[in-house]
């Protein structure tokens, strides 16, 4: 049996349904060679790997954004957004989660009562870094299958491109 549900090899059987009988069949090839379906995978997988082994109650966006205050302590609510990947909404949503919980303060600027400056709090310095440490762990697992540095490396600078090219068609008009 293999990870998409099908019967390893049964799809290559003259009149092989794809999948064992009564079971699931296995993932149409259209599919397995779209990249938007593999990367929705793998974010399911992460996903899930992420409840298990780093934390049910905090998110990967709460995450990310605790991890950018840490890296930036003061800056502004708005400018961060952009920094994690979130937009001026979700950001303010995650913050307001955030601070509910007591990990980061948001205060208001002197010179500007609009904007909200960020920083953790030591509750929030004490959860990033037992976070951060199960992160790191979870990291190494997911990543390390066989991979040596340099490819670890070479991964994750093609991942950081795609994120890019990905981030300007989704940004492009439509044709």
């Amino acid at each position: 049996m293999t990870r998409d549900g099908g019967a390893a090899g049964a799809a290559d059987e003259p009149g092989g349904s794809g999948g064992p009988p009564g079971g699931a069949p296995r993932t149409p090839e259209p599919l397995r060679s779209a990249p938007g379906f593999l990367v929705r995978r793998l974010h399911q997988a992460y996903a899930a790997a992420w409840l298990r082994h780093v934390d049910a109650a905090l998110t990967g966006p709460q995450f990310a954004v605790m991890t950018a205050v840490h890296a930036y302590p003061g800056v502004d609510q708005g400018s961060l957004a952009a920094s994690v990947s979130l937009d001026r909404s979700t950001m303010a949503d995650v913050c307001r989660r955030l601070e509910d919980r007591s990990l980061i303060r948001r205060d208001t600027a002197p010179a500007d009562g609009r904007r909200k400056l960020l920083t953790l709090t030591a509750q929030g310095e004490t959860l990033l870094a037992e976070v951060t440490r199960r992160v790191a762990r979870l990291n190494m697992r997911l990543m390390n299958g066989g991979n040596d540095a340099g490819e670890l490396e070479s991964l994750l600078a093609t991942l950081g491109q795609l994120s890019e090219r990905w981030e300007q068609v989704a940004d492009e008009d439509a044709v």
